[in-house]
């Protein structure tokens, strides 16, 4: 692990599940962690388990590309560059489309997909200056299959390896690094996110019988991190290992 520690990597929706737990991973390998997400009070309790100083957490909503810039504003104000965005926000309201929760498909779109962009906007300038860098964007198994309920954060999460797998022959010519992980089910907030009786019910489900715990998430950022400068992890597909779909 020694390619990680002193790296600064940004990570949004830190507040909890993934985000959080993976940053208590990079911590423990000597990275410098800088918190982003909504929950302002959130992100200090876990700067306080992290034992860093609150300076490291910025309130941000991904979907207001400001918020973002500043995110990564405060990375180089503390430390001078970034080494690695994680580019973690995300929401699952799930639902079938003919129940029309087009407030739900807008949120997802914003942070699913803008959010993503929005990360990518405020720190590309900077990794391209530096000429180093990795960017990880985080899709899902849904990404890959499809099915009812998911057509919405499937289609987001779809746009994510996209947007991932362009990003990365773009930013060759910057000695950039890319990486696009797509989790299955793993025990998080997301399950939690619908208004849906439906998918809030098939998800609990699902989820009881097949989640595995944040850190292997945690394991599959380290695992791309910290490779070899000259080594580029595209993509990582995982799932539990009972899970069928």
């Amino acid at each position: 692990m020694s390619n990680i520690d002193q790296k600064v990597v940004v990570i949004t929706g830190a507040s909890s599940g993934l985000g959080a737990e993976t940053a208590r991973h990079l911590v423990q390998q000597g990275a410098k962690v800088i918190l982003g997400a909504r929950r302002i009070d959130r992100l200090h309790q876990l700067a306080d388990e992290l034992n860093i100083t609150h300076d490291h957490c910025v309130q941000t909503d991904v979907a207001q590309l400001d918020q973002v810039q500043k995110l990564v504003a405060q990375a180089i104000h503390l430390y001078g560059r970034v080494d690695v965005l994680l580019n973690n926000a995300g929401v699952m309201p799930l639902s079938l489309l003919e129940e029309l929760k087009v407030d739900e498909w807008n949120l997802m779109i914003d942070v699913n997909i803008r959010g993503v962009l929005h990360g990518i906007a405020a720190v590309l300038p900077v990794m391209k200056e530096q000429k180093s860098g990795q960017i990880i964007n985080v899709s899902s198994v849904a990404g890959h299959v499809f099915g009812p309920l998911c057509a919405v954060y499937s289609a987001t999460k779809s746009a994510v390896l996209a947007i991932s797998e362009s990003l990365r022959k773009e930013v060759k010519p910057y000695n950039l690094r890319t990486t696009v992980i797509s989790p299955g089910a793993i025990s998080s907030e997301l399950k939690d996110g619908s208004s849906s009786e439906m998918s809030l019910n098939a998800m609990q489900s699902f989820y009881e019988k097949n989640e595995i715990p944040a850190s292997s998430f945690a394991s599959a950022v380290l695992f791309a991190i910290q490779q070899p400068e000259n080594v580029d992890i595209n993509e990582i597909i995982f799932r539990p290992t009972i899970q069928e779909i």
